[in-house]
């Protein structure tokens, strides 16, 4: 995945922005993987029963529920623009019909 993500660097696929973001995710997964025994140790410590990775994967989710209430409210906020800027263009085009 990085090597894939360093290709679409270099096409300009992806801007700075997302190229860090996927970076870091990308790094993370990796350390997370790596540590998984560490991590299970960790949740016990907690005094959970579960294992490392069911924790991760609760991480998981709760950051996709996360992500995708942003992406709502973006999506909201780009609509709401759209909508102002064609009525104020569909005003300009009604005065100059006049």
């Amino acid at each position: 995945m990085l090597a894939r993500l360093l290709w679409q660097r270099s096409k300009k696929q992806v801007s700075s922005g997302e190229f860090v973001f996927w970076l870091i995710f990308w790094v993370l997964v990796g350390i997370a993987v790596v540590t998984l025994k560490w991590i299970d140790e960790f949740v016990r410590d907690l005094g959970f029963s579960g294992s490392g990775i069911e924790f991760l994967l609760y991480v998981a989710v709760v950051l996709l529920f996360y992500l995708v209430f942003k992406v709502r409210l973006r999506l909201e906020r780009i609509e709401k623009q759209i909508t102002k800027l064609v009525r104020s263009i569909a005003l300009k085009d009604s005065e100059g019909k006049r």
